[in-house]
């Protein structure tokens, strides 16, 4: 299984279709507050990076969901379709849109110590605290 390829998926009613250039074969958990109350457990996505095209943008609504941060979702029917990073455009992808589901590899948690305690992953994973995050990802302040 090769660390990139590229993969094309779509939401669920399939008003929105996209195509990611690069995405990983690394699927993440986060279990902030905010991707939780999003999607009513922890968000499961692939880094995409910048090379993500979406077609049936008429459908697509943005959500400013942070200083550094943006999410998007098929004003049809819901379905989630990225976590976007503003300063870098990166791109993190439900991975349950994606039509190769089965060349994925979970192997991280972030937000590891806002996870619940009522569901637990047997995974082996590699993990980050809320701080360490914040200290990767979140832009200095000014």
């Amino acid at each position: 299984m090769s660390d990139r390829h590229s993969d094309s998926g779509r939401c669920l009613c399939g008003a929105v279709t996209l195509k990611a250039e690069s995405i990983s074969n690394h699927v993440g958990a986060c279990h902030c507050g905010m991707c939780r109350r999003w999607g009513g457990g922890p968000l499961m996505a692939v880094p995409c990076g910048t090379g993500v095209t979406l077609d049936g943008l008429q459908h697509v609504t943005v959500y400013d969901s942070s200083d550094w941060a943006e999410r998007g979702f098929c004003n049809c029917c819901g379905s989630h379709l990225f976590y976007r990073l503003k300063e870098s455009g990166e791109h993190y992808v439900p991975v349950g849109l994606f039509d190769s589901a089965e060349e994925f590899v979970f192997d991280h948690q972030v937000f590891i110590d806002r996870k619940p305690g009522y569901y637990r992953f047997a995974n082996q994973t590699r993990d980050m605290t809320e701080a360490e995050v914040f200290s990767r990802y979140a832009p200095p302040a000014e």
